[in-house]
């Protein structure tokens, strides 16, 4: 077989994440071994830098200065949320024709991996020999025939972390808390916020994810059951939990809703998911601490806080999607697989159908019988995902001493 000589092109797409970079850099340091690459591109803006030709030269970065880059959080490339259609694809092809670019490298989510589905049919179509591999990355953790998804690791280590310090928190000063976690359609981020745990009366004490019809009823006599106990409630909520019908509560908690660029109902970027449930505590439960933080961006590029296991892997879906075009002169997705649970992966190249435009979600055994929680299986998922080096709290141990006044 000939080699396919010509230029490579690495790009990002979609929501950063903390470990996205090593993926490019994955790329670019396994692109330049090979001596069929006469240099390696990279796209400023993802797909929206192709079209508009804006791109720099990666062979001519430092290795140093590269590793750098891999070790700093969201999208070194700068990244877009621009979603291509065939018009667009084609727009795109006809630059990378002009710069005779046959590799493709788009490091991305459900919309990235069907950027480039379009795109390797519209090669196919013009018998110009591309190869087009998409490779994972979404803190969602939501794509179809992976185990696991880069960036969703830290992101989960993030989310635990951040309810560790609710935990201790809220212990303090007792009431409800609620904490609204990244996740559209699939829950499982907001599912890590259990990794908090290490006390029997820990937060958090109830768990919503999208998975589960949400029901404000039934929310209330969670909440009221748990806060009886002690006096502290701590939830974790995805901002994408609907109702029974599939509305989002957001929506319909809100007279008036806000829609992205995609036409998706506006969940992120705002704190009314949350307001809107901690007013409806204080009135229907009678409870006067009740706090909400909405995460937001800080679970996405948290400065410092990554799971050494993601990163790793980020790097290698990369150096190994650079090795299935090189060496095997294939195109599709590349995917991670867990063969044992404790824990090793492999990885494979899939058909791009397989994974183009598809979500996964939360399985059934992941999530408790009441849909306000999740089960051992998930934790034994979930654990290895963040990282060693996972710090816990400490409490005092120190005997009570008696009353004298007795008060």
């Amino acid at each position: 077989m000939s080699r396919l000589v010509g230029k490579v092109l690495v790009a990002q797409g979609g929501g950063p994440t903390p470990v996205i970079n090593q993926s490019v850099v994955g790329v670019a340091l396994e692109a330049r071994k090979f001596s069929q690459v006469t240099a390696v591109y990279g796209a400023v803006h993802g797909v929206r830098g192709i079209i508009e030709e804006n791109f720099v030269d990666l062979t001519r970065e430092t290795t140093n200065n590269l590793e750098k880059v891999a070790g700093t959080p969201s999208s070194g490339l700068l990244s877009t949320r621009d979603k291509p259609d065939e018009d667009y694809c084609a727009r795109m092809f006809k630059v990378m024709q002009a710069h005779d670019i046959r590799y493709f490298f788009y490091v991305g989510g459900n919309d990235s991996s069907d950027t480039v589905r379009i795109v390797n049919e519209q090669a196919k179509e013009a018998n110009y020999e591309l190869r087009a591999i998409h490779i994972p990355k979404t803190i969602d953790n939501d794509l179809e025939e992976n185990d696991h998804c880069p960036g969703f690791g830290s992101a989960a280590r993030f989310v635990a972390q951040a309810f560790m310090g609710v935990n201790l928190d809220n212990r303090a000063l007792r009431g409800v808390y609620i904490g609204v976690v990244m996740g559209r359609h699939a829950g499982f981020l907001t599912a890590a916020s259990a990794l908090a745990r290490k006390y029997v009366d820990d937060g958090p004490h109830l768990v919503y994810v999208p998975e589960r019809a949400f029901d404000v009823d039934q929310f209330l006599a969670d909440v009221d059951r748990a806060y009886s106990k002690t006096g502290v409630c701590t939830i974790a909520v995805s901002e994408g939990i609907s109702d029974a019908e599939g509305t989002p509560m957001i929506s319909k908690l809100m007279s008036v809703e806000e829609r992205d660029a995609h036409g998706n109902v506006q969940l992120s970027g705002t704190g009314a998911l949350g307001d809107l449930l901690t007013e409806t505590i204080r009135t229907k439960l009678n409870i006067k601490r009740v706090r909400a933080d909405t995460f937001g961006y800080l679970q996405r590029s948290f400065m410092g806080c990554y799971s050494d296991r993601d990163a790793r892997e980020a790097r290698e879906v990369g150096e190994k999607a650079v090795q299935y075009a090189m060496w095997d002169n294939v195109d599709g997705s590349v995917v991670i697989r867990r063969p044992v649970l404790d824990y090793s992966v492999d990885y494979d190249l899939v058909p791009i159908e397989k994974v183009a435009g598809k979500t996964r979600h939360m399985p059934d055994h992941f999530i408790n019988e009441a849909g306000n929680g999740v089960t051992d299986a998930f934790h034994n998922y979930c654990r290895p995902l963040l990282g060693s080096g996972l710090p816990e709290s400490h409490r005092l141990r120190a005997p009570i001493v008696p009353k004298v006044l007795n008060v």
